[in-house]
């Protein structure tokens, strides 16, 4: 079955990075999209980055410039280096694949951004 598997959250001070990573597997991961989403407490969920299959990006307006999003086919995974941090920057991230018209989840992984 698909799975998504994210990793690298943490607590960071203002202006620091973090590198998130998404193991997917269950699915041809080299052919599909694969997108970054966040949810701060009370907010919804909202898309933060994304990737085609062939490497076209898009991001949200308020990370575009410090986050980057890349993919490694090899390893079945998406990344997505965060710089820069704010405290609004404060959610739980979550990894996305649409997979035969089913969108799937990761369980997620907390980013705090806090002095």
């Amino acid at each position: 079955q698909v799975q998504l598997v994210e990793s690298g959250g943490g607590l960071v001070q203002p202006g620091g990075s973090l590198r998130l990573a998404c193991v997917g597997s269950g699915f041809t991961f080299w052919t599909h999209a694969l997108g970054w989403f966040r949810q701060a407490p009370g907010k919804e969920r909202e898309g933060v980055a994304f990737i085609s299959s062939s490497q076209e990006i898009k991001y949200a307006h308020s990370v575009k410039g410090r986050f980057t999003i890349t993919r490694d086919d090899a390893k079945n995974t998406v990344y997505l280096q965060m710089n820069g941090l704010k405290p609004e920057d404060t959610a739980v991230y979550y990894c996305n694949a649409d997979v035969s018209w089913i969108g799937y989840w990761g369980q997620g992984t907390q980013v705090t951004v806090s002095s």
